[in-house]
């Protein structure tokens, strides 16, 4: 479980196939400290398994499925990437409750500049579209974010400046893909709607 602060971005080191799958090496001097085989660790919001270390960089193998659902089989040597740790049971929730499932890829429509900030607006797969809700929660590559706006082909976000300066917002561009986890709560809901129907 994650909180979608992102704690840095690393860099991928090395991006090679790997029996249908995908290993990735990340440079990360400060999430790669301590890490374990064995680990999660959050990459552009989609919850990955350590399976080796070498000082501050780390990686893992994203299996055919996980390729298909994010855009971790896009990457290359020298992109960035958004990385949290797990958050303990001591620790404060300070963005929402983000489990690392990633439900699809959207694409960034625009980015606009609002000083300070930035608006985001965001086209997300029809079927992601009905656990958007105006000021719900929506991880966007593994950032927490608040949805500022909804119409019939996506969403948009306000992004504060340091969530562009300390995350891989800051190279979005139009056209861009994403990766998407819709809020937890809203899954659940529709579950428990459904079966009282």
């Amino acid at each position: 479980m994650f909180t979608g602060l992102v704690e840095e971005t690393g860099t991928v080191e090395r991006a090679e196939p790997e029996d249908g799958g995908r290993r990735l090496v990340i440079a990360a001097p400060v999430v790669g400290q301590g890490l374990v085989v064995g680990d999660s660790v959050s990459v552009n919001g989609c919850c990955q398994t350590v399976v080796a270390t070498t000082g501050g960089s780390f990686e893992m193998v994203a299996v055919p499925e996980t390729l298909r659902l994010t855009n971790l089989g896009a990457l290359a040597e020298g992109d960035e990437v958004n990385l949290e740790r797990p958050v303990r049971l001591m620790d404060r929730l300070g963005g929402h409750l983000v489990q690392g499932h990633v439900d699809g890829v959207g694409r960034v429509r625009a980015v606009v500049d609002e000083p300070p900030g930035a608006r985001l607006a965001i086209d997300a797969p029809e079927a992601l579209l009905r656990y958007v809700a105006l000021k719900g929660s929506i991880a966007v590559d593994g950032v927490s974010l608040t949805v500022a706006g909804v119409d019939e082909r996506g969403f948009e976000v306000a992004i504060i400046p340091h969530t562009r300066q300390a995350t891989i917002v800051r190279h979005y561009r139009a056209g861009s893909e994403v990766n998407l986890e819709v809020d937890l709560l809203a899954r659940y809901l529709e579950r428990l709607v459904k079966e009282e129907s």
